[in-house]
């Protein structure tokens, strides 16, 4: 019954953040991902990562392109994902400009597997990661395929949630195998949960 209530409850949330995004006018979203592009690039660890791990943002989601194309600009490894549909996994593989992509799993952009080598999750890479939602303590509210889940089980780099603060929740649930990240960016503020934790 328990995990039947987080269910729902996901659900509902997961509505009311898609809700919040759709409604955002076009000019204010470019807006807010604008603010939220430079508050990531001002972090010593974005500044200082050989990679980065970033997803390919659908409408609905804070913009990359611009993250992407900046980063490439600058000189990083840049990687992108590729879903695993037969097991939900991810692997990240490194492209070299937009051409480098091509439409994948559920309409998203994904490497072009015959131009990209795999990335591995190095420990001196950064991680973007999607979300419809965060909370303070860092989870994440996904979109229920698990794909993330898998791989932030894995990763033992710096992982960055990029959300919109309307659809930050002081408080959301989560499974015993959830892993928080560790810096979150909004429009408005940056939040570095991890030191927060380490704090307690």
């Amino acid at each position: 019954m328990y995990m039947k209530n987080i269910r729902e409850v996901k659900k509902n949330l997961r509505v009311r953040c898609r809700r919040f995004r759709e409604r955002i006018e076009p000019e204010k979203k470019a807006r807010m991902d604008e603010a939220i592009q430079q508050k990531l690039q001002s972090l010593p660890e974005y500044a200082a990562a050989d990679v980065l791990l970033t997803y390919v943002s659908k409408p609905i989601e804070v913009d990359t392109s611009a993250i992407l194309r900046e980063a490439l600009a600058g000189g990083k490894r840049v990687a992108v994902p590729r879903c695993l549909p037969e097991t939900t996994g991810l692997e990240f593989y490194e492209i070299a400009s937009s051409g480098d992509l091509e439409p994948g799993c559920y309409g998203v952009l994904e490497p072009v597997l015959s131009r990209c080598r795999p990335v591995g999750a190095s420990r001196s890479a950064v991680c973007i990661v999607p979300g419809l939602g965060f909370d303070s303590q860092g989870y994440r509210l996904g979109y229920g395929k698990g794909y993330y889940d898998r791989f932030l089980a894995r990763f033992r780099g710096v992982t960055v949630g990029l959300c919109y603060s309307g659809c930050t929740r002081w408080d959301l649930p989560h499974g015993y195998f959830d892993r928080p990240v560790d810096i979150l960016v909004t429009e408005r503020y940056i939040r570095r949960i991890s030191e927060e934790r380490s704090a307690r």
